[in-house]
Order: C-alpha cells, then structure tokens, then sequence
C-alpha cells in the first residue's frame, strides 16, 4: 500500500468505521447532502412515474398455487420505473440502477410487494458499508464533486462494494425499461402447498429481449427518453416479462444481497407480468416497501432488506408532507 492510499484510508477512517448499526435517517440524510433536498419527493428512486398491469401465474407455480398471486387468477399491478438516487433530474443515460416497485394486491385485500434493481447484485454486503460508501459520494464544497480517490479507496477496503459497479460497468444502462430485467437481489423464503418453505430469489425476463444504450447514446447529454419509449411501446399493446423463481441451496446466502447465487440453480418460470399502461397518480400513494409479503412468503434476515422499512416509512412520511 503506498503512502498516498494510507493517507486516503486514514483520512476515511470516520466512514469506514462507521457506528456498529447504521440508522434509517442516516440513509435520508446523507442522499440529501449527495442529491440535495427536493420537498414532496421520494428520497430515493426519486425519478419515476407509475404503470398498471397484471400478473398471472404459470404451470411451474402449480406447487405454490396457496400463495395468492401463485393461485393462476390474473391479479392487479400498480407499478412504479424509476432511475436509482435522490435526483429527480437524473440523466437517463448514466450508468446507474433503474429500479421496478411493484405492488400486487388479492380480491381480499392482500398485498406483495417487488421492489427490483436492473442488477443482480446490492452496492454493499450490508447497511454500514452502503452508508459508508454514501458517505464517500457526498460532493466536496470546494468542487461540487465527489472526490473519487476517497470512493475509490473505501471500495478498495471493502470489496463488497465492487460487483454491483462492476456489473453497471460492463453492461449498457437499458434502451427502454421494457428491454431490461429487474432483479429480486434479497433473499426470500416461499411455502409450497404442502407447508414446506423454499429459499428463493426472483427476477423477472423482459419478453421485448434486453437492449442496452449504444456507447454514443451513453456519452451523449442527459435527456430525458425512458417515459417516452415506453408510451411508445404501449401503444402497441402490453409488455411483458417472465417471472422466474431461483431455488437456493444450502450454502447459497441468505444474508448478503452483494453475492450472487451460483448459476446452476433451478430456476422455474412462475408468472407473467404484463405491464398495460401509464398509471398517472396510482403509484403516489405506494411506497413499494419489499417487506410487504403475502401469506405463505417471508423475508430473510438480510439487514439490507430489514433496513429498507423504516428508511421508506420516513422517505414516505416525508413525501406525503411536502419535506
């Protein structure tokens, strides 16, 4: 390690031993300082707009059918596409996350929430070092920039913190967000019809096939095209994407949504999702929180995933007051 690396590494030292357990607000707080405050939006994702659908079950969910949007019968979608970060100005051809909330509900009322990364993998193993590596992004005064040499030394110590950036730096931000998958990235734990629980991870595979950016559209200026090719799109007719249910296996993680599962694992295609239209409004009141799970699902104890609760409920509360 040569001097001017120690030097940086000291010079983090604050974030990279950041207090024992990181704090719902500290998240609120620092996307501010790195977006700024924009009052009456999400805090995060905070580029979107709504979409309703449907989703339907396959056959290869037959042996999941108690599970209420596993059952076969078509159910209602109020969808949210979105750009990752608190920006509501984010260009739409950065080399970032796009993000897909989707909220299922039952004739009785019940609920599932998606909410989903176009990669597969989380920027960090758990809530510290995703805080710690904020901590780096936020702009310098004197600059107006992040110092990169201080993000690229915290990545440096904490290697969970490279595949996602790894992943966003070899493949081309999506066309269209009908032309990319979304990803599950947590854990989650499904009953089958006998009772039996089932480690799983989802993703869900565009049918439009995935097309990326060109590398002259990447190193064009910002525009904004994302909301219009989609419109585009659905004047055609509904989009749709396959569901498909990942079983894990013993030693496949539970806990860290930076690692991914070995690809090898049965994979099953258990639904359909079919996207209809632009939704307006239907979104506002949704906050997409991926711990909202219908009977027969429950989470993992990724702290990750655990930590995204309170940290909407606050982005949320906020937004309905105009904070």
């Amino acid at each position: 390690m040569n001097k001017v690396t120690l030097s940086l590494l000291l010079a983090l030292s604050p974030a990279l031993h950041a207090a024992e357990q990181a704090t719902p607000n500290q998240f609120i707080d620092v996307f501010a300082k790195i977006f700024g405050e924009h009052k009456g939006e999400r805090k995060g994702h905070a580029k979107g707009f709504c979409a309703v659908g449907s989703f339907q079950a396959l056959p290869e969910a037959k042996n999941f059918s108690s599970v209420f949007w596993l059952s076969g019968e078509k159910v209602p979608v109020t969808a949210r596409f979105s750009m990752a970060g608190g920006s509501p100005n984010a260009p739409e051809n950065a080399r970032s996350p796009r993000g897909l909330g989707l909220q299922l509900k039952s004739s009785k009322g019940e609920l599932q929430h998606f909410a989903m990364l176009t990669t597969p993998v989380f920027g960090a193993k758990d809530p510290e070092n995703f805080l710690g590596l904020l901590q780096t992004l936020i702009p310098d005064p004197a600059t107006g920039k992040a110092d990169l040499a201080k993000v690229q030394a915290f990545r440096a110590a904490h290697p969970d913190t490279q595949p996602q950036t790894e992943y966003l730096a070899k493949n081309s931000p999506p066309w269209s967000y009908a032309t990319t998958a979304y990803f599950g990235i947590h854990t989650f734990f499904i009953k089958d019809n006998s009772g039996v629980e089932h480690k799983v991870r989802w993703h869900f595979v565009p049918e439009d096939g995935v097309k990326g950016l060109t590398q002259a559209e990447i190193k064009a200026p910002p525009t904004d095209f994302l909301q219009k090719r989609l419109s585009e799109r659905l004047a055609k007719g509904p989009t749709h994407w396959t569901m498909q249910l990942v079983l894990g296996e013993a030693g496949d993680t539970e806990t860290d949504p930076s690692v991914l599962w070995p690809t090898q694992r049965t994979t099953l295609d258990i639904g359909r999702l079919s996207i209809e239209e632009q939704g307006g409004e239907a979104c506002t009141v949704v906050n997409f929180d991926p711990n909202v799970l219908s009977p027969g699902v429950r989470a993992s104890a990724d702290r990750v995933l655990q930590m995204r609760s309170p940290a909407y409920a606050i982005s949320f509360g906020k937004r309905l007051t105009n904070q």
